[in-house]
């Protein structure tokens, strides 16, 4: 009887804390993710799309969440010739850099819960490229829109050579001149969840 009691108890508990807990799912149509690379002579910047997602909130929290980006969606924005343009786009898309064909996905995986009660707050989670996975934190604005959540991050930084994309870096190739790319790339996340 008393084994009973406990089982109803704990299923009681659970129901209690599903009650709470929803699902939102990124709204790839309406998120967005700009990429900007620097180099000693200049600057390449472009989009690429969101995939897929979603978000587990048990009341004003983000308990797990992932997206996926299309890794094969890769815009370049800054070139107007369309010929340099799609020799650039082929080359991102290439083994020196990231290898599309292999690896068509990156996943970012949270890692830490996120508080929805704060307008700005850190995002602490893994990205994965081609098969690597590393910690990367950010900053991000939080905004309710309906049934949705927005989240705005301006100036997410990522170092590409942790990801052993290490084509034109000046810290692995001493002889590149005015031909170095810098490690460090940045995103621009717009993230829309709906429930």
């Amino acid at each position: 009887m008393k084994t009973k009691i406990i089982a109803l108890l704990f299923l009681a508990q659970v129901a209690a804390v599903s009650a709470f807990s929803q699902t939102f799912t990124v709204d790839a149509s309406k998120s967005t993710l700009n990429w900007k690379a620097e180099k000693i002579t200049g600057f390449h910047e472009g989009t690429i799309s969101i995939k897929s997602g979603s978000l587990k909130v048990d009341k004003d929290k983000v308990t797990a969440g992932t997206f996926a980006i299309n890794m094969t969606t890769i815009v370049n924005t800054d070139m107007t010739d369309a010929e340099y343009n799609k020799k650039l786009v082929g080359h991102l898309s290439s083994p020196d850099f990231f290898d599309v064909a292999k690896f068509p996905e990156a996943v970012f995986t949270l890692a830490k819960p996120i508080d929805l009660t704060k307008a700005v707050t850190e995002v602490s989670g893994k990205l994965t490229i081609k098969g690597i996975s590393k910690p990367l934190t950010f900053k991000a604005v939080i905004n309710k829109d309906g049934n949705s959540y927005v989240f705005n991050a301006n100036s997410i930084v990522v170092d590409r050579t942790a990801y052993s994309i290490k084509y034109g870096s000046g810290s692995f190739f001493s002889d590149l001149g005015d031909k170095v790319i810098y490690d460090e790339f940045t995103l621009k996340l717009k993230l829309v969840v709906t429930q």
